[in-house]
């Protein structure tokens, strides 16, 4: 490069010193190029045969050199030419009689003769200049069009990656599966001896946020290999062709390194099945997918490299890149359980102090559902809320905000309600909270809230799961949707009215509903047979793809079943509601109260009450 540098600096200086020695050339001729063709010699005849009648002469100020100017006899017009010796030309015109008259050139005309070729040379300067800058420009211009072939590819070393197993909590079985490759990066020979072969990828599947990427990282660590990482989005680009250099240049990066880990993120970005969509045969996205196959299991060899990726959406993986020899082993990374997510709060909660009264075994608890990145922005935003408040350490109520933000979004404490929308929410609420507390597979009550959330809702009624289920039971169902009526139901009682606020409620308990009738063949009427028609086409999209697959006279039956678990469990629920009217009552003032009250005052207003209630609904 430097050297190509110096080359185009010296073809600079030569192109420009040529320029220099033709305009001052040019500026030296410049005034003879004024003076036509007539010339000396032809001045001498015109002397000698007597058709001169007088000269003028120009001589220049500080040479020899001059311009004259030939008047004729005749009336002709004047004839000007350039002479090298005005002395010469005066002597020859005395001596011939001829009039003459010798006078300076005005000062202006010799500056101007003068710098009209600096100038012109200058502007031919920057000219060539410019033309140079443009060239240069543009060879750096195709570098970076070559450049576009290029691995995006980030290069973790063994010294920059400090991820280790011990660093991933919970998924032990996961970590058990990888073992094998950490086995055989650390020690390959091991493996060849007895003629075994590591599995050349490793596929990790599971939703946003379970630590798949985390996981990928541990494993090279531990391992202490370089670790390629690079989105599948980092493939495709406008250009055609340019995701399959890429990836022909990742694999030749790779074998420089080997043994190493090549990390694809959210591969299916590019590796989705083939022969869909609008792109035909030679979309950009098919030619990198043709590449990448070809490189983890073509004629190319790649020994010593490990391809991990990571997806949510493995439905949609072209099945040619899913088979034995290129993705072997396929992980699936699911929600960490209570367990874990206990292990997985405790991690992330090391450089957090805790206040004494904080349980990360009840937040586990609490925290159904969540991921491990969903946990450690959970103890993110309490450690927030604590620093805002001057404090040096993290208090439950900082966690317990947080857990509301995070879930349900932030609580609205300025906003104004009404006491009519008040007391509607706290007998709302109630309502919900009354049949989580009765009703034995749904859970007890962990908070009720009538302050507004970020969401929209007026309050919230938030359950705290004594386990995580695998699976869901009839009987947990048909008490989930007997809970979402609660609010709707008490609204009638104590109003005799009821409001919009219960929207989300009756939506969600018709989806169970119609699952349980639909998709897990819970309703005797319909049978044990799957009609469900909510299957998303993972080419085209739900919208387009959407249609039903029974008949309309199905349909009806359906819906009407639907509706008749709907009515028999808001039947139920509304019997079970009416026997605690004074727990209803009792519940909804103390909210009034204190807008938000927690589990062990909910449960004392229960206090000699007979919480044994039948709940069991015929479907």
């Amino acid at each position: 490069m430097n050297r190509n540098k110096s080359f185009n600096s010296i073809f600079l200086f030569v192109v420009v010193l040529l320029v220099c020695v033709i305009f001052i050339e040019y500026g030296k001729s410049f005034i003879s190029s004024q003076s036509g063709t007539y010339s000396m010699n032809e001045f001498e005849r015109d002397l000698d045969e007597g058709k001169v009648a007088c000269v003028l002469i120009m001589p220049n100020a500080e040479t020899p050199t001059g311009s004259v100017r030939v008047s004729f006899n005749n009336g002709s017009d004047d004839v000007p030419f350039y002479t090298t010796d005005v002395t010469k030309v005066e002597s020859i015109c005395t001596e011939n009689g001829v009039k003459t008259e010798v006078k300076d050139i005005p000062s202006e005309n010799v500056l101007i003769n003068g710098i009209i070729p600096v100038i012109v040379g200058l502007i031919v300067m920057v000219f060539v200049f410019s033309m140079f800058s443009n060239m240069q420009a543009s060879s750096s211009g195709n570098s970076r069009m070559m450049n576009f072939g290029k691995s995006r590819a980030k290069l973790s070393t063994g010294d920059d990656n400090k991820v280790k197993l011990d660093d991933v909590a919970g998924l032990k079985e996961e970590k058990e599966q990888l073992a094998e490759i950490i086995e055989f990066l650390k020690d390959p020979g091991k493996f060849t001896a007895v003629g075994a072969r590591i599995p050349k990828g490793v596929l990790l599947e599971g939703a946003p946020g379970t630590g798949k990427t985390l996981l990928a990282r541990a494993v090279a660590g531990e391992a202490g290999v370089p670790f390629f990482s690079i989105s599948g989005s980092d493939f495709v680009e406008m250009f055609v062709g340019v995701g399959a250099s890429r990836v022909r240049d990742l694999f030749m990066e790779a074998k420089k390194n080997a043994p190493c880990i090549i990390f694809i993120d959210e591969i299916d970005a590019v590796a989705r099945r083939r022969g869909t969509g609008m792109g035909g045969g030679h979309d950009e996205r098919e030619q990198t997918l043709n590449q990448m196959l070809v490189e983890m299991d073509g004629f190319g060899v790649n020994e010593g490299i490990i391809v991990m990726a990571a997806t949510n959406r493995v439905d949609i993986l072209d099945p040619a890149i899913l088979r034995p020899g290129r993705f072997d082993r396929k992980i699936t990374v699911t929600r960490p359980d209570i367990g874990e997510r206990e292990a997985i709060l405790k991690v992330h909660a090391n450089n957090k102090p805790l206040g004494s009264d904080v349980d990360l075994k009840q937040l586990a608890q609490t925290t159904a559902g969540f991921t491990g990145a969903d946990l450690e922005n959970l103890l993110n935003e309490a450690a927030i809320d604590a620093a805002i408040d001057n404090r040096k350490f993290i208090t439950q109520d900082d966690i317990n905000r947080a857990f509301t933000q995070v879930g349900i979004g932030t609580e609205k404490h300025s906003k104004i309600i009404s006491e009519k929308e008040k007391k509607i929410t706290a007998y709302h609420e109630t309502g919900h909270a009354i049949l989580f507390h009765l009703l034995p597979d749904v859970g007890p009550v962990h908070t009720i809230s009538i302050i507004p959330t970020g969401l929209g809702a007026a309050g919230y009624t938030m359950p705290l799961p004594e386990n995580d289920d695998m699976f869901l039971t009839k009987n947990k169902m048909l008490q989930e949707i007997m809970v979402s009526l609660g609010g709707r139901i008490a609204e009638e009682i104590i109003f005799g009215d009821i409001t919009t606020g219960a929207s989300s409620d009756i939506r969600k308990a018709t989806q169970e509903a119609r699952s349980m009738v639909t998709k897990y063949g819970m309703s005797e009427s319909i049978g044990v047979v799957n009609y469900d028609d909510n299957e998303e086409d993972v080419f085209i999209g739900y919208d387009i793809s959407h249609s039903k697959k029974h008949s309309e006279l199905m349909s009806g039956e359906i819906d009407k079943e639907v509706k008749t678990i709907i009515d028999k469990c808001y039947a139920k629920a509304k019997e079970i509601i009416l026997k605690y009217e004074d727990i209803l009552h009792s519940s909804s003032a103390l909210l009034i109260e204190k807008e938000k009250i927690g589990r062990e005052e909910f449960e004392a207003l229960f206090e000699g009450h007979n919480v044994d209630v039948d709940y069991a609904v015929e479907i």
